[in-house]
């Protein structure tokens, strides 16, 4: 890549990042002047990389998806059950704690964007993946109907908003709330079958 378009990646990077350490500090969407701001560029720079912005919200949300799907593969599925439900909490909550503020802002947003709408879509099939291949031994043994209600249930249980309750409302420490989903995760899953 020639120094200007790679200036040009690291600029349009920047102002992803500013897009979404200004959520973070504040749920309302930032305006393109506060964005620009905070990126230490001008809004005609914003503007000359994005032409609008939904366009950043899309980028914003495309770098959250690609951040936590490398997270999440970094995780390993086997080990013993307490290991894989211990593993697989620990990388959705970190996930959960890292990307909410985005998280938010996506889902207020998605009914007028169907981009936005599909890739809310393709996060949730992601999330039902990593519980699949988490518990691939437990829902092994469920019949198709219990299967896909256990995996309802967790996706429900382990979601950004009851990250949230827990450490906002409840006061919960990551690791006193990483203890709760451990213990709900392990009493929603029958039993691990004896190899």
């Amino acid at each position: 890549m020639d120094g200007r378009r790679l200036r040009s990646a690291r600029t349009k990077q920047r102002i992803v990042e500013a897009y979404i350490a200004l959520l973070r500090e504040n749920p309302r969407i930032p305006t393109a002047a506060q964005v620009a701001e905070k990126a230490g560029y001008s809004v005609r720079s914003v503007f000359e990389r994005f032409p609008d912005l939904h366009s950043l919200r899309l980028a914003a949300t495309d770098h959250a998806f690609a951040q936590g799907v490398a997270q999440s593969a970094a995780l390993d599925f086997e080990g013993d059950r307490e290991t894989r439900i211990r593993n697989h909490v620990r990388g959705r909550s970190a996930i959960c704690e890292h990307w909410l503020p985005l998280w938010r802002a996506v889902i207020v947003n998605q009914r007028d964007s169907a981009p936005l709408q599909s890739r809310v879509m393709l996060m949730r099939q992601a999330i039902l993946k990593r519980i699949e291949l988490s518990y691939v031994a437990e829902l092994s043994t469920l019949d198709a109907v219990d299967r896909r209600a256990t995996l309802i249930a967790i996706d429900a249980l382990i979601d950004f908003e009851s990250w949230s309750r827990m450490r906002s409302f409840s006061g919960l420490s990551v690791e006193e709330a990483q203890e709760v989903w451990i213990a709900a995760i392990d009493r929603l899953l029958p039993p691990t079958p004896i190899s």
